[in-house]
């Protein structure tokens, strides 16, 4: 039986990400657990699950566009998207001189006094191109305001960046005096 790519990513990501005792897994302070307690709580979940091997999980990480995951050997992490109570730990990184942020048109003057925050999550997300700030600012509504981070002055401020992946970096907070509507 072929486990879908897309409902893995889903069980993962709750794993991972979001409720790790429900799967009783322990997550170490950066985030990882081994691959195998991963593989043994799905399994013993049933259905579609119980084939589930490393193999899927290679295979339903290389079709994913998005990079939400990271095998190191025997260890599985998510790289970002946590609302653990606990804070994951992320090695610091220098930004691209700009990223982006999609946000809906109603949490604009808040982001223009407050800045941007987490919003139940541990970091804030940023976009490191404006297409990909489109899309997830799609997701809070049809008609997203973009907004450029100077990352460089924010940077040389002091606010701290990770790298999340490819295209999604993270800091504590951006202060509204790094942010300005896309041109």
């Amino acid at each position: 039986m072929v486990v879908d790519d897309v409902a893995l990513s889903r069980a993962v990501s709750h794993a991972l990400r979001h409720e790790p005792w429900r799967y009783e897994l322990e997550l170490d302070r950066e985030g990882w657990t081994p691959v195998d307690q991963l593989l043994l709580a799905l399994r013993e979940r049933g259905g579609d699950w119980a084939a589930v091997d490393r193999a899927a999980v290679r295979r339903m990480m290389a079709a994913a566009s998005k990079q939400r995951f990271e095998l190191d050997g025997d260890r599985i992490r998510a790289r970002y998207g946590h609302s653990l109570a606990g804070r994951i730990e992320l090695v610091p990184g220098l930004p691209p001189p700009r990223l982006f942020h999609g946000t809906a048109p109603a949490t604009v003057p808040v982001i223009r006094t407050q800045g941007l925050r987490p919003m139940g999550r541990q970091y804030v997300h940023l976009s490191a191109d404006v297409e990909t700030a489109r899309s997830v600012g799609q997701r809070k509504s049809g008609r997203p305001v973009l907004l450029t981070v100077d990352a460089a002055a924010a940077a040389a401020a002091g606010i701290v960046f990770y790298r999340g992946n490819d295209r999604v970096w993270l800091a504590d907070a951006i202060p509204p005096d790094h942010l300005e509507p896309l041109a």
